[in-house]
């Protein structure tokens, strides 16, 4: 891979209109082998797709093996760390979402935990995607908040929103990542992924609580370039490929036209 192609491929869905899907795979969930090799290969089809691998506390030392499972079942599509800490890095991933939480004030979350693992990434083969994380409260008290210890952004305060993002934004971050938590009871609002959308011209990543189609097509049409899905698809494998079929659908309509 270049040093560029995961970013490359998610500036070309915000340039283009086109939408993708990531699904999320958190190392501490009980995954067995053929319930993922049936999500990911049932979902093989459809593009563009990525995996995220992490999560909030990641008790298990196992990043390593879940990546490996990933490659034994599908060697193609792109990996990408989610890390919760430092401890959560792995050369044999693709591309980091290198995670600053600038709706929060907690310092190692927004600078500390960077430095740490800055010397690491170096060395690495991995491609750094400054990412600008934004915790919006959906509806229930996530891992992410919990151990965190920030306050989510108010769903219904989209101009709150809109300041976080240009901050990041003008400090150099080239990513969002709008963020209910997992098992959100509400996902991210549209009035609020429209108004992000509306001033900040970088990809916009979405997740937590978005368990139906309707609403990933509610978030890409506020604005999403990515939507990301993780309980949702480990309830019901067929989840995945339904989302990637909406996103087929949208992205072929553009090609139509």
């Amino acid at each position: 891979m270049s040093s560029r192609q995961i970013g490359d491929t998610l500036r070309a869905l915000h340039r283009t209109g086109k939408k993708g899907v990531a699904f999320l795979i958190d190392p501490d969930d009980s995954w067995q082998e053929d319930h993922l090799a049936k999500i990911l290969l049932d979902a093989g089809p459809y593009a563009p797709l990525y995996i995220l691998v992490g999560g909030s506390l990641v008790q298990k030392d196992n990043v390593l093996d879940v990546i490996a499972r990933i490659r034994t079942i599908t060697a193609s599509l792109p990996v990408l760390l989610f890390p919760g800490s430092v401890v959560q890095l792995a050369d044999s991933a693709d591309a980091i979402l290198f995670i600053s939480l600038i709706s929060g004030r907690n310092p190692e979350l927004l600078i500390g935990q960077h430095v740490a693992a800055a010397p690491l990434l170096a060395d690495s083969g991995l491609e750094i995607l400054p990412t600008g994380y934004m915790l919006i409260d959906g509806g229930r008290i996530s891992s992410v908040h919990y151990m965190s210890q920030s306050v989510p952004i108010p769903n219904d305060k989209p101009e709150l929103a809109v300041a976080t993002a240009l901050a990041g934004y003008f400090l150099g971050l080239q990513f969002l990542y709008l963020e209910a938590g997992s098992g959100a009871v509400y996902p991210v609002s549209y009035e609020l992924i429209r108004a992000v959308r509306g001033r900040v011209p970088c990809p916009l990543i979405v997740g937590g609580g978005i368990n139906t189609a309707e609403k990933a097509k509610e978030a890409w049409q506020a604005g999403a370039d990515l939507v990301v899905i993780g309980n949702a698809a480990q309830k019901n494998p067929d989840f995945l490929a339904e989302v990637l079929r909406v996103a087929e659908i949208h992205n072929l309509s553009l090609n139509v036209n």
